[in-house]
C-alpha cells in the first residue's frame, strides 16, 4: 500500500484534477451508503408490515441509483482527464531530459528499452494514478467511518469486520517484497524483449543479408518464453494476494451477517439495526475489494516506477552550467587549444594536444585515417562530452560557458547517419525553421543539390517520406539533411561525413559551392574522401589523435606528408594534377 515516490511525484502533475476525481469517487461511495440506509428502512418496515413509507423509500433508492450513475460517469471522465494530464506532462519531462542527456546516454542505454519506458511505462502510470490513488484515499477513509457507525448500531458486528479488514489490508503486505522483486524481474524482461524486437525490425535488411533471421527468431522466442515465465511468477504472487483479500472480504461479510442475525434472534437488536448491519457490512468492505481491483489495473505502473525514476534522474555526461547565449552576431572563430580526450578506462587517449583554428566565415576541413579522432572533435565541440585537458572556444569564449541549448542551436550539424521522419519533405526541412517560406526551402535544396530530384517527384515537396526516409537513396537522404541544416539560422555549420553516400563529383561540387551559399557561417567539414575537401580554405590533417599538418590542398600535397599519401592512395595521379 506504500506509494512509490516516483508515482507520488507523477501524481503532482494533475493534483487538482485528481482531487476532483477523488471527491467524485467519495460521492459515489456515499450513494452506496445512502442506498444501504434506505433499503434497511424499507426492509425493516416491510418486516413490521408497515408499507406506508415503502413507495417513498423505493423512489429515494431509485433517485440514489440515478445519482450514482451520473456521478460515476463524471468521476470516470475526470479520472481519465487526470491520467491524460499525468501522461502528457511525464512524457514531456522525460523527453526533455533525454534531450539534455544527449547522444552519449544512448551509447549505454538501448533505444528499445527507453522506448518501452516512455510508452508502456507511462501508460501503466496512468491507470495507477487515475484509478488506484483515488480509491486508496477512499479505502483509508470510508471503512473507519463505517466501523464507527456500526459500533453505535451493533458493536457485536465489529468482531467479524475488524479482523477481516486487518487481514484484507495487512495480510498481503507479508509478501510485498516478493511481489516487488517479481515485478522488477517482469519489467526488466519486458524491456529487453521490446529492445530486441525494435533492434530486429530496424536491422531486418542486415539480418536477411547475413542469413541470420532464423537465429534472431530463436533469440526472440527465448526472450518471449522468459517474459512468459516472469509473468506467471508474478501472477502466482498476485493471485495469492487477491485470494487472501477475497477470503477476508467474504469471511468478514459472512461473520458480520451471522452476528447480526444472532442479535436479531436474541432480540438485542431491532429489525432496522439488523438490516443496517447486513447492508453496511458489505459497504464497509466494498472499498477494499475495489482497491484490490484497481491495484491490479495499475500494477504495470508500479513495475515501471524504478525504470522511470532511473531515466528521469540520469545525469548528463556534461553539466549544463553555462550562462552565455550562443547568438553570435557574426560567424565565430573556432579554436581548439591543446585538447586531450579519452574514453572511459582506455589506456591511450583518442586526442592528444590537438590545436588548430577554424577562421570565422571560412571553411575548414578535418581529414585523416579512420580512428584519427575526427568525429570525437565534433562531439567535444557540441559538448556531448568534455575534454580531459585543454579548451575549445567559440568567439573567444569556452564552449562550456554557453548554455547547452543555445550552443547546440547555434551549431547546425549534418552527420553521416541522417534521420528523416515519416512526414512530408517540406515538414522534414521545416524542422530546422518552422516559419520558413517555400522559397527558402527551395533555395536550401538547390544548394544541397536535391531540389531537381524533389520537384521530379509526383507531389514535390509535399511527398511523404517513409520511416527514416526509406523511400530515398542514401545520397538523397544526406543531401536532404544538408538542406535542412542550411535552412537553420546557425552561425556554425558542421558536416560530419555528411556527403559520404553522394558520388564524388557531386560531393565536390556541393562542398565547393558551400562558401557562397553559407555566407555568414563558419563551416567545419569532416571527410574521408579528399575530393570533398580540396577546395576548403584550410585543411587540418589528424593522425593518431594528433595534428599532423595544417594548410591548403596544394601546399599539403607538395609537402609530401600523410595528406599526400592519402591523396595518392585515393587517386594515384592526383599529385600530378594539383601540384
Amino acid at each position: 500500500m506504500i506509494v512509490h515516490p516516483e508515482l507520488r511525484r507523477a501524481a503532482r502533475h494533475a493534483r487538482r484534477t485528481l482531487l476532483a476525481a477523488t471527491l467524485l469517487q467519495g460521492a459515489v461511495t456515499l450513494t452506496h451508503l445512502v442506498q444501504a440506509v434506505l433499503l434497511s428502512l424499507a426492509l425493516a418496515g416491510a418486516a413490521r408490515g408497515d408499507t406506508g413509507q415503502l413507495p417513498a423509500l423505493l423512489g429515494a433508492v431509485l433517485a440514489t441509483v440515478t445519482a450514482r450513475a451520473v456521478l460515476a460517469r463524471a468521476q470516470r471522465r475526470t479520472a481519465t482527464r487526470a491520467g491524460a494530464q499525468v501522461k502528457v506532462r511525464l512524457r514531456d519531462e522525460l523527453v526533455a531530459h533525454l534531450g539534455r542527456l544527449g547522444p552519449a546516454h544512448l551509447t549505454t542505454a538501448r533505444a528499445g528499452a527507453v522506448r518501452t519506458t516512455l510508452v508502456d511505462g507511462v501508460e501503466g502510470v496512468d491507470a495507477y494514478v487515475s484509478r488506484y490513488l483515488p480509491q486508496l484515499l477512499i479505502t483509508l477513509t470510508v471503512p473507519p467511518l463505517l466501523l464507527a457507525v456500526l459500533a453505535a448500531v451493533e458493536p457485536l458486528a465489529l468482531l467479524g469486520l475488524v479482523p477481516a479488514l486487518l487481514l484484507a489490508l495487512g495480510g498481503p503486505r507479508a509478501w510485498d517484497r516478493l511481489l516487488a522483486r517479481r515485478g522488477e524481474e517482469h519489467w526488466d524482461t519486458y524491456e529487453h524483449l521490446g529492445a530486441d524486437y525494435l533492434e530486429a525490425l530496424q536491422g531486418m535488411p542486415v539480418l536477411r543479408a547475413a542469413g541470420a533471421v532464423g537465429r534472431t527468431r530463436e533469440r526472440l522466442e527465448a526472450r518471449s518464453a522468459a517474459l512468459h515465465r516472469a509473468t506467471v511468477a508474478k501472477l502466482r504472487v498476485s493471485l495469492a494476494d487477491t485470494g487472501l483479500t477475497d477470503l477476508a472480504i467474504q469471511g468478514g461479510t459472512t461473520a458480520a451477517a451471522l452476528l447480526a442475525s444472532w442479535s436479531a434472534v436474541t432480540g438485542s437488536a431491532t429489525a432496522t439495526a439488523t438490516y443496517l448491519v447486513l447492508l453496511l457490512a458489505s459497504e464497509c468492505l466494498r472499498p477494499v475489494r475495489d482497491l484490490s481491483r484497481e491495484w491490479h489495473a495499475g500494477y504495470m505502473g508500479v513495475s515501471a516506477a524504478d525504470g522511470l525514476a532511473a531515466l528521469r534522474t540520469a545525469q548528463p555526461t556534461v553539466a549544463d552550467t553555462g550562462t552565455a547565449q550562443a547568438d553570435w552576431p557574426a560567424p565565430p572563430r573556432l579554436h581548439f587549444q591543446d585538447v586531450e580526450f579519452g574514453y572511459g578506462d582506455a589506456e591511450e587517449p583518442v586526442l592528444r594536444g590537438v590545436t588548430f583554428t577554424a577562421e570565422a566565415g571560412r571553411t575548414t576541413a578535418i581529414v585523416g585515417p579512420s580512428g584519427a579522432g575526427k568525429s570525437t572533435l565534433i562531439s567535444l565541440l557540441l559538448r556531448h562530452r568534455d575534454p580531459l585537458r585543454g579548451r575549445i572556444t567559440l568567439d573567444g569564449r569556452d564552449v562550456a560557458a554557453y548554455t547547452l541549448d543555445s550552443l547546440r542551436r547555434g551549431i547546425a550539424v549534418v552527420s553521416q547517419d541522417t534521420y528523416l521522419f515519416h512526414a512530408t519533405i517540406a515538414d522534414n526541412l521545416r524542422l530546422a525553421r518552422p516559419d520558413a517560406m517555400d522559397e527558402a526551402l527551395a533555395r536550401a535544396a538547390r544548394t544541397a543539390g536535391i531540389h531537381d530530384e524533389i520537384t521530379a517527384l509526383p507531389d514535390g515537396y509535399a511527398t511523404v517520406l517513409g520511416e527514416r526516409g526509406a523511400t530515398l537513396s542514401g545520397g538523397q537522404r544526406q543531401r536532404l539533411a544538408l538542406a535542412r541544416a542550411l535552412l537553420a539560422d546557425a552561425r556554425v555549420l558542421v558536416l560530419d561525413e555528411a556527403t559520404s553516400a553522394v558520388d564524388e563529383r557531386r560531393e565536390a561540387d556541393i562542398v565547393r559551392d558551400l562558401p557562397d551559399a553559407t555566407g555568414g557561417r563558419t563551416v567545419l567539414v569532416v571527410a574521408h574522401r579528399l575530393a570533398a575537401v580540396r577546395h576548403a580554405d584550410r585543411i587540418v590533417v589528424l593522425d593518431g589523435g594528433r595534428v599532423d599538418a595544417v594548410g591548403g590542398h596544394t601546399a599539403l600535397v607538395g609537402a609530401g606528408g600523410l595528406y599526400a599519401q592519402l591523396v595518392t592512395a585515393g587517386h594515384p595521379h592526383e599529385e600530378e594534377v594539383t601540384v
